[in-house]
C-alpha cells in the first residue's frame, strides 16, 4: 500500500510540474525544399555544436518514400554533419552492415555527406532512468560515442507496428542497434533478433519500451545537444523499412520543426487527426489500430517533452 501510494504521490507531482510548463514551440513551414528545410532549422535557433549527428532512414531497398538527398542535403552540409543509421532487426538489404552500406549507397546518401552505421563496430549501453520495461537500459550503436550533438530528421509517415514514424520513433528504435532494436520490440526481454518475433504481444509495452529509450538518448545528449525536424511528404501508411510500401493517399504538409520532441510528434498527430484531406482515412485508422498516441503519452509522463505547443508559421514572417 505504502509504495502503491508513493506512486501515487510521484505521479501528481510530475503532472502539476508538466502542467506548469510554458507550450513548447513547433515551428512549421509548407516549404518542402532545400531553402525551407535549412529556414527552418536556423528558426529554432539551437545551433548544434561539435560533431553533429543527422540521424535519418536511409530506406529499405525498393522503398521510394524515404527522405530525398538533393532536398536535405544543404542542412546537412551546412552542420557539417554524418548521417547516420543503426542495423535492422528484420531481413532485408539493411540487417548487416555490408548490405546496408549498399542500400546507402544506391539512394545516394553517400554522395551528399559521410555516412555512418552506428553499430558497425558493435554496441554500447546508456541508462534508462525512471523505465518500467528496458531494466535500465537502451542499447545503441557504439559509434554514438562520437557525437557531440544529433539532429533527428524523420520522414513523418505511417508505420506497420507503431502506428506512425516521428522523431521520437526515429529516436528510439533507429538510434537502437540490431540487438537494441529487439530489446525494444520484445519489452526488454530478448536482444536476439530471431526470438523478437515470437515476443511481439504487448503493443503498449512496445510504445512504452519506445519512450524509455527516447528518454535514454535525449539524457546522454542533453536537450541543448538536440533538434528535432519531421518532414511530412510522401505521407505512406507504411514506414521507409517497407520494401513495398504503399502509396501515399495524402498530399503532402509540409516541415515541422522543435527542439521537444513530444512536441513535434504531437503536432503532427494533430494535423494528421484533424486535417480535411481524405486521403487520411488509411492513416487515421492505422494510427488509431496501433493507439500510436500512446508513445507521446509515455514520453510526455516520463518528461521528454510537453503535449502542449504553439505552432509558429514561418511562412507567414517577412
Amino acid at each position: 500500500m505504502f509504495i502503491i501510494i508513493i506512486s501515487i504521490i510521484k505521479k501528481l507531482i510530475k503532472k502539476r510540474r508538466n502542467e506548469n510548463m510554458e507550450k513548447s514551440k513547433v515551428y512549421f513551414t509548407k516549404n518542402i525544399s532545400e531553402e525551407g528545410l535549412i529556414k527552418i532549422y536556423d528558426a529554432l535557433n539551437q545551433h548544434l555544436k561539435g560533431k553533429v549527428a543527422v540521424k535519418i532512414s536511409t530506406g529499405e531497398m525498393g522503398g521510394h518514400n524515404y527522405l530525398a538527398p538533393d532536398l536535405i542535403k544543404g542542412l546537412i552540409q551546412k552542420l557539417n554533419g554524418t548521417i547516420v543509421e543503426c542495423n535492422t532487426a528484420y531481413s532485408g538489404k539493411r540487417m548487416n552492415s555490408s548490405d546496408h552500406w549498399e542500400t546507402i549507397k544506391a539512394h545516394g546518401f553517400t554522395e551528399i555527406a559521410p555516412c555512418d552505421i552506428m553499430d558497425e563496430e558493435g554496441e554500447i549501453e546508456i541508462p534508462v532512468n525512471g523505465g518500467e520495461h528496458l531494466q535500465n537500459k537502451n542499447i545503441v550503436g557504439s559509434h554514438i560515442k562520437n557525437y557531440d550533438s544529433m539532429l533527428m530528421l524523420s520522414h513523418f509517415k505511417g508505420h506497420a507496428m507503431g502506428g506512425f514514424g516521428g522523431a521520437l520513433k526515429n529516436m528510439s528504435i533507429g538510434v537502437a542497434s540490431s540487438r537494441g532494436k529487439a530489446w525494444i520490440h520484445s519489452v526488454g526481454k530478448t536482444k536476439d533478433t530471431k526470438e523478437m518475433w515470437n515476443l511481439l504481444n504487448d503493443q503498449d509495452g512496445f510504445l512504452e519500451s519506445m519512450a524509455e529509450a527516447d528518454k535514454a538518448v535525449v539524457e546522454y545528449f542533453k536537450p541543448q545537444n538536440m533538434a528535432y525536424i519531421n518532414i511530412a511528404n510522401k505521407i505512406s501508411i507504411d514506414c521507409d523499412c517497407d520494401s513495398n510500401p504503399a502509396d501515399p493517399e495524402m498530399e503532402d504538409i509540409g516541415i515541422f520543426a522543435s527542439i521537444d520532441p513530444v512536441a513535434i510528434d504531437q503536432c503532427c498527430y494533430d494535423t494528421i487527426i484533424n486535417s480535411n484531406d481524405p486521403g487520411k482515412e488509411a492513416l487515421v485508422n492505422r494510427m488509431k489500430e496501433k493507439h500510436a498516441i500512446h508513445i507521446i503519452e509515455r514520453a510526455y509522463e516520463l518528461g521528454i517533452g510537453n503535449r502542449e505547443y504553439e505552432i509558429i508559421n514561418i511562412d507567414n514572417e517577412s
